[in-house]
């Protein structure tokens, strides 16, 4: 069967307004951690893409009741912290680094053994950064040269350490969390850098005591996590490709609802606004413990800057779509800091730099980051290389182009936002699915 394609006409404007899916990052792990609550979780808005449902079934392979009564409606009746049962086949992660990061640590507390897979991407990706510190914990895991498939005993018992992050990295940080809920003692993780902290935010309205300050995470195991109402904010991930979108074609205001804004995931606002976006958060409120706002964008002239490497951590998902912010603006724009780009779901310093050159951009990549020269931006062909953020990135890009831009090997655009084309068709890009 011939791959997925997109097939992007060149120009065009946003308008109106789009409400992107529930945040990926979030939806993970309220499946997660409702399933070794006590009593039955209720979460709404749940994004339904196949990266979370890749969860979602691990939890249901490990004896737990879920179920989907509605789109976006998820009901977890939790078994408790010693509940989960030994799977029968190895757990499917897909595409899911998350997913494949945050089981190591839950796994690392069980009783039985379990070995976690994935698909060729999933494959490619480092996955001794979590288990090394896992493994100072007591925790007997095994991983292929490194990478997935990934097997952990079960039995063994696990004490808390005091970890100090070689990289910043919410995944690694929120491994070590889940298992120190099975340790004896206190665990504590150090971050170089602020990461997001979803995993501290959940663990708090499940009920568990967790201490956060100056780049200091601490727990105690043994604590009960106890069921909860939660509803999941608009993936800002998601919202950048339609941020970026707005900046650079919008005709009159473009909005933006419901997106999270969670101070440790807006790095792609205060870049885009250093780059003179004019965005603005409107209707700020609270879902559960995660801040939510509606972002209203207007076009706006970009100009090249020399990104801040202290907001590298918290727009890093991000860049793809700010490579191609950067290739629309006036002068030049640095990114340095940013090697963890180089370990996503592609290499996506190299990948993006092989699109924009493609399209005529003067895109220099370097071992952390890339230099990117404004200027015009042509037609062609662009390989993915499967990763959804590339694909996205892209599209967006053609608002900008002289020429049409067609997209290849783009099926994975589905592990994180189901109906892309459809939502950035109703924006007004003019997007097709081919074959």
């Amino acid at each position: 069967m011939a791959e997925a394609s997109y097939q992007v006409a060149h120009g065009g404007c946003v308008r109106g307004e789009v409400t992107v899916p529930g945040d990926k990052s979030v939806s993970h792990r309220s499946v997660l951690f409702g399933a070794i609550a006590e009593g039955t979780t209720e979460v709404d808005n749940f994004l339904e893409s196949e990266d979370c449902l890749a969860t979602l079934n691990a939890m249901r392979a490990m004896g737990v009741n879920v179920e989907r009564p509605a789109a976006g409606r998820v009901i977890v009746d939790g078994v408790g912290l010693q509940g989960l049962r030994a799977p029968s086949a190895a757990l499917d992660m897909g595409n899911a680094g998350t997913a494949m990061r945050l089981s190591m640590g839950l796994l690392a507390g069980q009783r039985f053994d379990a070995t976690l897979v994935g698909d060729a991407s999933l494959t490619r990706r480092p996955m001794e950064r979590a288990a090394t510190p896992l493994r100072q914990m007591g925790a007997v895991i095994q991983t292929t040269a490194g990478r997935p498939p990934v097997t952990v005993r079960g039995g063994a018992p696990l004490h808390g350490i005091d970890y100090a992050l070689e990289v910043a990295s919410a995944q690694v940080k929120s491994a070590v969390l889940i298992a120190g809920l099975y340790a004896q003692g206190e665990t504590v993780v150090r971050e170089p850098a602020v990461t997001r902290d979803h995993t501290e935010r959940m663990l708090r309205a499940f009920g568990v005591e967790v201490q956060a300050a100056n780049g200091r995470v601490s727990l105690r195991g043994g604590q009960t996590l106890r069921a909860t109402h939660l509803r999941v904010p608009g993936d800002i991930s998601s919202a950048a490709f339609f941020l970026v979108a707005g900046a650079l074609a919008a005709e009159g205001p473009f909005l933006i609802r419901d997106v999270g804004v969670n101070p440790t995931r807006t790095g792609i606002l205060e870049i885009l606004r250093l780059m003179g976006a004019d965005i603005r958060v409107l209707n700020l409120r609270l879902a559960g413990d995660e801040p939510v706002a509606d972002l209203e964008v207007h076009k706006s002239e970009l100009r090249g800057i020399d990104v801040p490497e202290s907001l590298v951590p918290l727009a890093i998902d991000e860049f793809p779509v700010l490579f191609v912010a950067a290739a629309c603006a006036r002068g030049t724009t640095r990114v340095s800091g940013a090697a963890e780009l180089r370990v996503k779901e592609s290499d996506r310093i190299a990948v993006m730099a092989e699109g924009l050159q493609r399209l005529g951009v003067d895109a220099e990549p370097t071992p952390d980051g890339m230099r990117i020269s404004g200027g015009p931006i042509g037609g062609g062909r662009i390989d993915s290389h499967g990763d959804h953020r590339i694909a996205m990135a892209f599209t967006v890009a053609a608002l900008r182009a002289s020429g049409d831009i067609r997209i290849d090997d783009v099926a994975n655009v589905a592990t994180s936002f189901p109906g892309f084309p459809a939502m950035a068709r109703h924006a007004g890009i003019a997007i097709e699915e081919a074959r």
